[in-house]
Protein backbone atom coordinates (compact mmCIF):
# COMPACT_ATOMS: atom_id res chain seq x y z
CA UNK A 1 0.00 0.00 0.00
CA UNK A 2 3.06 2.46 1.20
CA UNK A 3 4.30 1.86 -2.76
CA UNK A 4 1.08 3.23 -3.82
CA UNK A 5 0.51 6.19 -1.97
CA UNK A 6 4.41 7.21 -2.74
CA UNK A 7 3.28 6.61 -6.42
CA UNK A 8 0.21 8.59 -6.08
CA UNK A 9 2.26 11.53 -4.56
CA UNK A 10 4.64 11.52 -7.13
CA UNK A 11 2.72 11.10 -10.01
CA UNK A 12 0.97 14.52 -8.77
CA UNK A 13 4.86 15.94 -8.57
CA UNK A 14 5.15 15.13 -12.02
CA UNK A 15 2.22 16.66 -13.33
CA UNK A 16 2.89 19.99 -11.42
CA UNK A 17 6.45 19.71 -12.88
CA UNK A 18 5.34 19.26 -16.18
CA UNK A 19 2.73 21.98 -16.01
CA UNK A 20 5.25 24.90 -14.55
CA UNK A 21 7.87 23.77 -17.67
CA UNK A 22 4.97 23.78 -20.27
CA UNK A 23 4.04 27.55 -18.92
CA UNK A 24 7.43 28.83 -19.12
CA UNK A 25 8.14 31.73 -21.42
CA UNK A 26 11.62 31.62 -22.75
CA UNK A 27 13.03 34.85 -24.14
CA UNK A 28 15.46 33.08 -26.57
CA UNK A 29 15.91 29.47 -27.67
CA UNK A 30 19.49 28.30 -27.89
CA UNK A 31 18.83 24.80 -29.07
CA UNK A 32 16.68 23.43 -31.28
CA UNK A 33 14.24 21.80 -29.22
CA UNK A 34 14.46 24.48 -26.57
CA UNK A 35 15.05 24.57 -23.06
CA UNK A 36 11.86 22.63 -21.99
CA UNK A 37 12.43 19.18 -23.60
CA UNK A 38 14.77 17.71 -21.19
CA UNK A 39 12.65 18.62 -17.77
CA UNK A 40 9.18 17.39 -19.51
CA UNK A 41 11.17 14.18 -20.69
CA UNK A 42 12.26 13.59 -17.17
CA UNK A 43 8.68 14.33 -15.66
CA UNK A 44 7.14 12.15 -18.15
CA UNK A 45 9.58 9.14 -17.61
CA UNK A 46 8.93 9.94 -13.84
CA UNK A 47 5.32 9.98 -14.33
CA UNK A 48 5.06 6.22 -16.55
CA UNK A 49 7.21 4.81 -13.87
CA UNK A 50 4.83 6.01 -11.18
CA UNK A 51 1.76 4.60 -13.32
CA UNK A 52 3.45 1.33 -13.58
CA UNK A 53 4.02 1.10 -9.79
CA UNK A 54 0.74 1.93 -8.72
CA UNK A 55 -0.74 -0.64 -11.78
CA UNK A 56 1.38 -3.08 -10.60
CA UNK A 57 2.80 -2.57 -6.75
CA UNK A 58 5.12 -4.83 -4.57
CA UNK A 59 3.20 -7.31 -3.28
CA UNK A 60 5.64 -7.58 0.06
CA UNK A 61 4.73 -5.50 3.54
CA UNK A 62 7.66 -2.90 4.14
CA UNK A 63 7.93 -2.02 7.50
CA UNK A 64 9.25 2.27 7.75
CA UNK A 65 12.16 2.31 9.54
CA UNK A 66 11.77 5.94 11.62
CA UNK A 67 15.98 6.68 11.13
CA UNK A 68 15.36 6.35 7.20
CA UNK A 69 12.64 8.49 7.18
CA UNK A 70 14.31 11.11 9.09
CA UNK A 71 17.67 11.03 6.81
CA UNK A 72 14.89 11.09 3.88
CA UNK A 73 13.74 14.33 5.77
CA UNK A 74 16.84 16.30 6.15
CA UNK A 75 18.25 15.11 2.47
CA UNK A 76 14.96 16.94 1.60
CA UNK A 77 15.46 20.04 3.71
CA UNK A 78 19.41 20.06 2.68
CA UNK A 79 18.04 19.95 -1.21
CA UNK A 80 15.82 23.22 -0.45
CA UNK A 81 17.91 24.47 1.39
CA UNK A 82 20.59 24.48 -1.66
CA UNK A 83 18.19 25.80 -3.86
CA UNK A 84 17.57 28.92 -1.66
CA UNK A 85 21.16 30.15 -1.56
CA UNK A 86 22.66 28.86 -4.86
CA UNK A 87 21.65 32.09 -6.10
CA UNK A 88 22.85 34.38 -3.13
CA UNK A 89 25.12 32.82 -2.23
CA UNK A 90 26.89 31.32 -5.42
CA UNK A 91 27.43 27.73 -6.77
CA UNK A 92 30.66 26.58 -5.29
CA UNK A 93 30.18 27.56 -1.87
CA UNK A 94 26.12 26.43 -1.43
CA UNK A 95 27.30 23.33 -3.58
CA UNK A 96 30.58 22.84 -1.26
CA UNK A 97 28.11 22.90 2.13
CA UNK A 98 25.58 20.70 0.23
CA UNK A 99 28.46 18.08 -0.29
CA UNK A 100 28.98 18.47 3.14
CA UNK A 101 25.44 18.18 4.47
CA UNK A 102 24.73 15.22 2.36
CA UNK A 103 28.18 13.47 3.16
CA UNK A 104 27.16 13.66 7.33
CA UNK A 105 23.87 12.26 6.96
CA UNK A 106 25.45 9.25 5.04
CA UNK A 107 28.13 8.90 8.27
CA UNK A 108 30.87 10.34 6.15
CA UNK A 109 33.41 11.61 8.43
CA UNK A 110 34.17 14.81 8.61
CA UNK A 111 37.38 14.61 7.03
CA UNK A 112 36.24 13.02 4.00
CA UNK A 113 32.67 15.19 3.71
CA UNK A 114 35.55 18.41 3.27
CA UNK A 115 37.68 17.05 1.16
CA UNK A 116 35.14 15.79 -0.81
CA UNK A 117 33.17 19.38 -1.02
CA UNK A 118 36.32 21.06 -1.48
CA UNK A 119 37.37 19.11 -4.52
CA UNK A 120 34.04 18.48 -5.86
CA UNK A 121 32.16 22.31 -6.09
CA UNK A 122 35.43 24.00 -7.44
CA UNK A 123 36.06 21.01 -10.06
CA UNK A 124 32.44 21.24 -11.05
CA UNK A 125 32.62 24.90 -11.65
CA UNK A 126 34.91 24.54 -13.40
CA UNK A 127 34.40 22.05 -15.20
CA UNK A 128 30.71 23.31 -16.36
CA UNK A 129 32.33 27.38 -16.39
CA UNK A 130 34.88 26.78 -19.07
CA UNK A 131 34.62 23.37 -20.40
CA UNK A 132 30.42 23.26 -21.04
CA UNK A 133 30.42 27.12 -21.22
CA UNK A 134 27.12 27.16 -18.36
CA UNK A 135 27.38 30.26 -16.78
CA UNK A 136 26.57 29.38 -13.01
CA UNK A 137 26.23 32.01 -10.08
CA UNK A 138 29.36 32.88 -8.48
CA UNK A 139 27.94 34.64 -5.02
CA UNK A 140 29.57 37.06 -3.19
CA UNK A 141 33.46 34.93 -2.92
CA UNK A 142 33.82 35.07 -6.70
CA UNK A 143 32.59 38.70 -7.51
Amino acid sequence: MMDRIFSGVWLCVCIGIAVSIWQMQVPFSYEPVGPKAFPLLLAALMALCSIALIVRPDHQGVEVNPALVGKGAALIGVLLSYALLFSTIGYVVSTALMVVAVSRIFRGSWKTSVVTAVTIAPGTFLLFDSVLEVSLPRGALLN
